[in-house]
């Protein structure tokens, strides 16, 4: 059975993302210190191409499991991967990112940060189909599998600036 290192952050939407952008490139700081290398702090829209195939790269999105989204046809699915209107069913795309990523010596990635989602999602006509479940907050969530004691290092500094809503480490001794 694989061990895997998970973690969840938030912020009030309210935390501008040039705050929260300092706050990454202090972290920076740290993981190179911890031997990451190359680092960088992403902080920007997904609107382009190109910017949603990043952020599918390291998201797969924020599910919702709603019944009124179940046999929506007119679901703007510029804002949805993975929609399914029979199950009521679909994956809601980050609109905006202030992220950290970090790339160990094996070349393996790790993200870290805060992800913008839409307050609700709304049919082709602008009419509310369904309130985000971490409507007004920045949101992440990630796993590692990995038992990398700098990771945890990371998700510390995130903890004790309160940015750490949940933590489940199944490498740790019970």
């Amino acid at each position: 059975m694989p061990l895997s290192y998970y973690y969840t952050f938030a912020a009030p939407k309210i935390v501008p993302a040039a705050k929260l952008e300092k706050f990454l490139k202090t972290v920076e700081e740290k993981a190179q210190d911890l031997g990451f290398d190359p680092t960088f702090v992403v902080n920007g829209p997904f609107a382009t191409d190109e910017q949603k195939l990043f952020v599918h790269r390291i998201t797969n999105g924020l599910l919702v499991i709603d019944e009124r989204l179940k046999g929506v046809t007119l679901l703007d699915t510029s804002k949805v991967w993975n929609y399914d209107h029979v199950i009521g069913q679909c994956r809601v795309i980050p609109e905006y990112g202030v992220l950290l990523v970090v790339t160990d010596e094996r070349r393996c990635e790790t993200v870290f940060g805060f992800l913008w989602y839409p307050d609700q999602l709304n049919d082709l006509n602008g009419k509310e189909l369904v309130d985000m479940p971490h409507k007004g907050r920045w949101f992440f969530h990630d796993f590692v599998d990995s038992p990398d004691a700098r990771i945890r290092s990371i998700v510390k500094m995130f903890a004790d600036a309160g940015f750490v809503e949940q933590e489940m480490d199944e490498y740790a001794p019970r």
